[in-house]
């Protein structure tokens, strides 16, 4: 399994008075755009924003046509804050996975709020250059215009079934060393000197934010551990 696109979003809980939305680490890669990080942008408004109410829908197409312009953004929006520092908030991360079985969505939706989530997505999207920031938003779009579940069609409508092709035959892998992708797995740095101590660290941690009985979700739970138990392996062999 390879980890083609990922988006960390850091948030307020459900029940905090106060709404607040702040973006981890994005690993979104656009090129070609809208690359397999504008796909995963896109399956994030799929996934969520059919959740929200309808006056938040409105307030979002207004949301994304500006930071797709490159304004400044007035906050707070959607009744929440985007703020740079994360202390006191939780942390959801969604991902775009390639696997033996091909391409799919990894979502985490028991910390965060549906506009959570939506937000991040369109935040995110003021980190890719410029230049390819409508091809991204236009998939955003698209995945606003989704009705239902997330199924095996919504590659295709996301980015057409040209790009979908691609993606699937593995043109935009970023990993193909075992090593690499076993040190993105368990989030380590490329580097000879990581010692068995610290691959053992961050495998007890990412476990513990994986696992369902210390408040992760339950979709793709199972995959998640097994993935982090056989980068695990290969580092330590």
């Amino acid at each position: 399994m390879m980890i083609l696109a990922s988006l960390e979003v850091w948030h307020s809980r459900p029940i905090a008075p106060t709404r607040r939305v702040a973006l981890g680490e994005l690993d979104l890669p656009t090129e070609p755009a809208p690359g397999p990080g504008g796909l995963l942008l896109g399956a994030v408004m799929a996934r969520f924003s059919n959740d929200l109410d309808r006056d938040l829908h409105v307030e979002m197409v207004e949301l994304m046509r500006e930071v797709e312009r490159g304004m400044k953004i007035g906050q707070p929006r959607m009744r929440h804050r985007l703020q740079a520092d994360r202390v006191g908030l939780s942390r959801s991360r969604h991902r775009l996975i390639s696997g033996p079985d091909g391409l799919r969505f990894e979502f985490e939706t028991a910390k965060a709020l549906p506009a959570q989530s939506a937000l991040a997505a369109v935040y995110a999207c003021a980190a890719v250059p410029f230049d390819r920031r409508r091809d991204v938003m236009s998939v955003l779009r698209r995945g606003m215009d989704w009705v239902g579940p997330v199924g095996p069609g919504l590659i295709d409508h996301l980015v057409g079934a040209e790009v979908a092709m691609r993606l699937r035959s593995g043109a935009f892998s970023t990993a193909s060393d075992p090593l690499i992708w076993a040190m993105g797995v368990l989030e380590l740095e490329s580097s000879s000197d990581v010692e068995p101590k610290d691959i053992q660290r961050s495998y007890r941690r990412l476990i513990r934010d994986a696992h369902p009985d210390h408040g992760a979700g339950t979709d793709g739970a199972a995959d998640r551990i097994a993935e982090l138990a056989r980068a695990r392996e290969i580092l330590l062999s």
